[in-house]
C-alpha cells in the first residue's frame, strides 16, 4: 500500500470581494389599526466591520508550502527518517484541523533541523488511523526511532507545540 503524505494547502481569503447587503425600501403599514411603519429608505450597511470585509485590513492567510511524498508504506516514512517525525492526523472537513495549517508551517520552519513534519489524511489512510487508535481530530504523535514518543491531542498555537515537542525531546531550540 502506497502512502502520500503533505502538508495542507490553505488558500487566500480576497477581501476585496466583500459582500454588502442591502435591505430593500417600502413605505407600506403593517394594518390600519397599528402605526408601526417601515423607514422609506434604508441604507446599505457591511456585515463583519471587524476584519472580515474591511478594505484597510485585508485578511490574507500564508500558504503552506505543500511537499508531497510517496512511500511504499507509513512504516517505510518512519523507519528512513533520520530525525524524530511529528505526525499530523487531520482530516478536511475538520476546523481546528485547518488552523493548524499555518501553525504547522511555523513549527516545521523553526524546528527543521530537529524534526520532520508530516500530515495524514485520516479520510484517505484509515487503516493508519485505526492502528494509532485516533479518535480526536487533531491528534499529534511524535515518533522517535520509528516508535511512538508522545501523543496529544487539539488545537495549538506554534509556541505551545514547540514547547510541547522540545519537552517531550529534550531539545534546546
Amino acid at each position: 500500500m502506497a502512502v502520500s503524505v503533505s502538508v495542507l494547502t490553505i488558500p487566500s481569503f480576497d477581501s476585496g470581494s466583500c459582500n454588502r447587503l442591502a435591505a430593500p425600501s417600502c413605505s407600506s403599514k403593517l394594518s390600519s389599526s397599528t402605526s408601526l411603519q417601515f423607514p422609506l429608505h434604508t441604507q446599505k450597511f457591511r456585515v463583519g466591520n471587524t476584519g472580515v470585509c474591511s478594505p484597510s485590513r485585508p485578511r490574507v492567510l500564508p500558504l503552506v508550502k505543500a511537499k508531497k511524498q510517496s512511500f511504499s508504506s507509513f512504516d517505510d516514512l518512519l523507519a528512513n527518517s533520520d530525525k524524530p517525525v511529528l505526525v499530523d492526523f487531520y482530516a478536511t472537513w475538520c476546523g481546528p484541523c485547518q488552523f493548524m495549517g499555518p501553525v504547522l508551517n511555523e513549527v516545521s520552519a523553526r524546528l527543521q533541523d530537529k524534526i520532520q513534519v508530516v500530515k495524514i489524511d485520516t479520510e484517505k489512510y484509515p487503516s493508519i488511523a485505526d492502528k494509532f487508535r485516533i479518535k480526536a481530530l487533531p491528534t499529534f504523535i511524535l515518533f522517535r526511532d520509528g516508535e511512538p514518543y508522545d501523543r496529544f491531542e487539539g488545537a495549538l498555537t506554534a509556541d505551545q507545540l514547540i514547547q510541547r515537542i522540545e519537552n517531550s525531546l529534550k531539545v534546546k531550540q
